[in-house]
């Protein structure tokens, strides 16, 4: 007797189907690489321009409660109400606080909290970081409660751009070595580093 041969039985054995390899974690996909380069990026510019930014783009843990975004967020106001119309000599008398505080804050109250009048503008003069003279133009401080209405409002908005800029720069930094070279020796030990 002849076998009838069906086509299931001549064929070979079937396999399953194979899996595919797992996809590695190393190295990254280009997509990945260019993401982290952004954010090598992103985060050497806020590094880099921190004080600007701060000024200006509320960056929370950064900028927020910090004395320099209080001092300028309340001379961005002292410009805006200047703009609307606010008596200068309302206005006078806040800068002259605010830069007062200011001025503590960057050099500390021992500095400049006892002085007024001329001499006030001669130490903000003396200790300006951008070279702005306010022994010459910071009278309106001085006069502007005494002054007709409306009078120095252009002066006003010249002090306060010159306030912003004790906002914005930076403190010089100490060295370290300038700090142990300037040690007296019998201050704790031989004086080596």
């Amino acid at each position: 007797m002849d076998t009838i041969f069906t086509p299931l039985q001549q064929a070979q054995p079937l396999r399953d189907i194979r899996d595919i390899p797992p996809i590695p974690w190393w190295p990254p996909a280009p997509g990945w690489w260019l993401i982290l380069g952004g954010l090598v990026l992103i985060g050497y510019a806020i590094w880099r321009w921190r004080v600007p930014l701060s000024l200006r783009v509320p960056i929370p843990g950064i900028t927020l409660g910090t004395w320099r975004w209080d001092a300028a967020a309340a001379l961005r106001d002292l410009r805006r109400r200047i703009r609307a119309g606010q008596d200068p000599k309302a206005t006078a008398g806040e800068l002259s606080e605010l830069l007062r505080r200011i001025a503590m804050a960057r050099l500390g109250r021992p500095a400049c909290a006892g002085l007024t009048g001329r001499d006030w503008l001669d130490w903000l003069s003396a200790h300006d970081p951008n070279g702005f003279s306010w022994s010459e133009r910071g009278t309106p401080l001085l006069v502007a409660p005494y002054a007709p209405p409306g009078a120095f409002r252009e002066d006003l908005m010249a002090l306060i751009t010159a306030a912003e800029g004790w906002v914005s720069a930076r403190e010089p930094k100490q060295r370290a070595w300038r700090l142990w070279s300037t040690r007296p020796a019998s201050a704790g030990g031989d004086g080596n580093v």
